[in-house]
């Protein structure tokens, strides 16, 4: 009988992450739930543990190195390896034109969505590479990361960030048959759609709801995003049928950006 494989996920108390690791698990992983909220965090634990779920977890910040590399030894000392690394967590950042970008909100965004995926990178190759049998990076980027939106200058930005990162370390990671890739989502029925909403109102005059549906005007299919969606891909890039596929950025978007 072979091993059980384990897939990590950062961000994963809520939201997509929570979705990814759902999926995941229905895929059969043993799965590693980590976020920086301790309180959705053990929500989420004792609803996967109810569902007979093989799951631990770890609250941790991504943008600290040592807290990634704590979160791979957690996977490693409960379940013996990582073979998926999800490197989902993210935030959406101050919502603003750059004239009014404040120096705080862009150091925070940059933190959380370059540098923790730098270090999550960092933490899960090192490992893959000791175990010598390869693995699967997966990382978060969005539409933002192949078009820049207005009013979400810093944001756009680190999404393009991470395009980058992901090609970089499939190309460095390669021979040690270590797959990197991205997954790009539209608009999705989160609580972070539900903010930038909010925030949007007051530059674009709209009211509660109005942004949003603006927006999604723009989807081919005609409607917004789910978690399920998203993890669709995501499923697809964890699974040995992506085996050939590193270095993309791949978007889940409905058809609202077309490369």
């Amino acid at each position: 009988m072979s091993k059980q494989k384990v897939a990590v996920i950062t961000g994963s108390g809520q939201g997509i992450g929570k979705g990814l690791a759902e999926r995941l698990a229905n895929d059969g992983f043993a799965i590693v739930l980590s976020d920086i909220n301790e309180a959705t965090l053990s929500e989420t634990v004792k609803e996967f543990e109810e569902k007979g779920v093989n799951v631990t977890s770890m609250v941790g910040n991504v943008a600290k190195l040592e807290d990634q590399v704590a979160l791979v030894q957690k996977a490693v000392d409960t379940f013996g390896s990582v073979d998926v690394f999800i490197n989902n967590a993210g935030i959406e950042g101050q919502i603003a034109p750059l004239t009014e970008t404040d120096p705080k909100a862009v150091d925070r965004v940059f933190d959380i969505n370059v540098k923790g995926v730098i270090y999550g990178i960092q933490a899960a190759a090192n490992q893959m590479k000791k175990q010598g049998t390869g693995g699967k990076i997966i990382n978060a980027c969005s539409i933002a990361g192949q078009e820049g939106f207005a009013l979400l200058g810093p944001y756009s930005a680190t999404k393009f960030a991470v395009k980058g990162l992901t090609q970089v370390a499939a190309k460095e990671l390669a021979r040690d048959k270590i797959t990197v890739n991205s997954y790009c989502p539209g608009i999705v029925g989160t609580a972070m759609w539900e903010r930038l909403d909010e925030g949007m109102m007051k530059y674009l005059g709209t009211k509660k709801g109005e942004a949003l549906a603006k927006y999604a005007e723009g989807i081919a299919l005609g409607r917004t995003q789910t978690p399920e969606d998203v993890a669709n891909l995501v499923s697809f890039l964890a699974s040995s049928q992506s085996d050939y596929i590193t270095g993309q950025n791949i978007l889940s978007d409905g058809g609202m950006v077309f490369n």
